[in-house]
């Protein structure tokens, strides 16, 4: 059995919400495949609850359906057996309850999952919602979770200060991808190396991760649930932005310049025969859902003026297939799936896993950071116009501690001369006053050798990990 993997402070969220007294009304959204199913399904157990799934159907069909699965729940025979055209009639059962003899414990509780497609069979469903959360919903003990996977239309539905449902939500979660941190739950008894390896294709979506979960090694789980044209994975990125955008073909334009590695905004428009201001707004609706990141050297005191922003994909997934399926779709659909194959084999470690394990890396810093174990608010990249440093950790507040990383996804130990190269390159980065004190943190997957390890030893500023 596919294992339930974090999500301790989401389930901690509802669980809280669902202990208010009076109603509650929660959102509930998140790319598709990240979990939201099985996280509402985790949360409900034990509970007076009721799933409803919404299709892309009709709003007549989807009322329907509802109407059975609430006179099912309610046991409810009158409805059962009516034609019912009032959506408000169907919640007023549900909120009336079971038929005498029968009670439920606890505050009950309605799931509607994928609500966004109500909104798009009838633009007007929001406003309907609304009315019934006002004159019926908000007044019982009930919980209501409104859950949807095309985040541009449940924004616009839910959260948008333009909706009718605006201001009437006690809480909300973007249910974002699994940390690495976790990942290991999925696959026990596999090695780091294995686990970035993996990690560095699939990200933290455990629909992604569940398709890997039996392949012995990453280039055949790649072959069989990627390259094959019967996987959903080989044509995933499409399918989700066909959902979430009208021009597909131009955001699949600037997806392939950046995994090119156009990341300037202007170099990004050249390579598409563009102008800056003509892109700007495709950025930012990559940015908004979650697949594109502007990154600015760490120590940039304001990260959204700097002019010296690079755009990165920030999807493991999304990254890796630009990269490397995109560029070989006519192989593949002309059949030389192995050429596709080995071409990836080739750059896979060195074009790929290693800017991943760079993200691994900054994740578990970033994590014990949070721990206190050290005294740093700020974690992220460091470049000019002639070096770059994997990491650089620094304290904004107290302006005096700052770290430098390297991250070096090698089949051998990282050694002195890897830190003397760092050290060498921390020089050039213009932070803090002359009384800085300096951290050197080496990330290695080969582990050290006994000569930085001896040399670690003796100082005190050196952590390797």
């Amino acid at each position: 059995m596919f294992p339930f993997v974090d999500r301790e402070e989401e389930l901690d969220f509802l669980e809280r919400e669902y202990r208010r007294e009076g109603a509650s009304l929660v959102i509930l959204y998140g790319r598709r495949r990240v979990g939201k199913t099985a996280l509402a399904s985790k949360f409900m157990k034990g509970k007076p609850a009721l799933y409803f799934l919404v299709t892309e159907e009709s709003e007549r069909q989807n009322r329907a359906a509802f109407k059975d699965a609430v006179a099912e729940f309610c046991n409810n025979d009158l409805l059962r057996g009516a034609d019912v055209d009032d959506w408000g009639l169907i919640f007023r059962t549900f909120c009336e309850g079971p038929p005498e003899g029968k009670k439920f414990e606890g505050k009950k509780l309605l799931i509607l999952d994928e609500f966004q497609y109500l909104g798009r069979s009838n633009p007007a469903f929001p406003s309907v919602f609304q009315k019934i959360w006002d004159t019926c919903l908000k007044d019982q003990n009930i919980m209501a979770v409104l859950c949807g996977s095309l985040i541009s239309m449940m924004e616009g539905q839910t959260l948008h200060y333009s909706s009718p449902l605006y201001g009437r939500r006690t809480g909300q979660i973007r249910l974002g991808q699994i940390p690495f941190a976790c990942y290991h739950e999925f696959f026990p008894g596999r090695s780091r190396r294995e686990l970035v390896e993996r990690y560095a294709v699939t990200g933290g979506v455990p629909k992604y991760i569940e398709l890997f979960h039996d392949a012995p090694d990453i280039y055949s789980a790649i072959e069989q649930c990627v390259l094959s044209r019967s996987s959903f994975l080989y044509d995933e990125p499409n399918f989700l932005l066909q959902r979430e955008v009208s021009e597909v073909g131009s955001y699949f334009s600037i997806m392939r310049a950046i995994a090119a590695g156009n990341r300037k905004l202007a170099k990004i428009a050249g390579a598409l025969g563009a102008q800056p201001s003509g892109i700007t707004q495709y950025l930012k609706t990559l940015t908004d859902l979650e697949l594109l990141e502007r990154e600015v050297p760490v120590t940039e005191a304001s990260p959204e003026r700097s002019r010296r922003g690079l755009y990165r994909i920030r999807d493991n997934f999304m990254r890796f297939w630009f990269r490397f399926v995109y560029p070989n779709v006519s192989a593949i659909e002309s059949g030389s799936v192995r050429t596709a194959a080995e071409r990836i084999r080739e750059n896979f470690i060195d074009g790929h896993v290693s800017y991943v394990y760079e993200d691994v890396c900054a994740q578990g810093l970033r994590r014990l950071c949070a721990q206190g174990r050290f005294p740093f608010d700020r974690v992220g990249r460091w470049w000019d116009n002639s070096d770059e440093i994997d990491l650089v950790a620094l304290d904004s507040q107290g302006g005096r501690d700052i770290a430098f990383g390297e991250c070096k996804f090698w089949g051998r130990p990282v050694g002195v001369n890897v830190l003397t190269a760092l050290q060498a390159k921390a020089r050039a980065v213009r932070w803090g006053g002359e009384d800085r004190r300096e951290r050197f943190f080496l990330f290695s997957i080969g582990g050290f050798t006994d000569d930085l390890r001896a040399l670690a030893a003796e100082r005190g500023d050196i952590e390797l990990m």
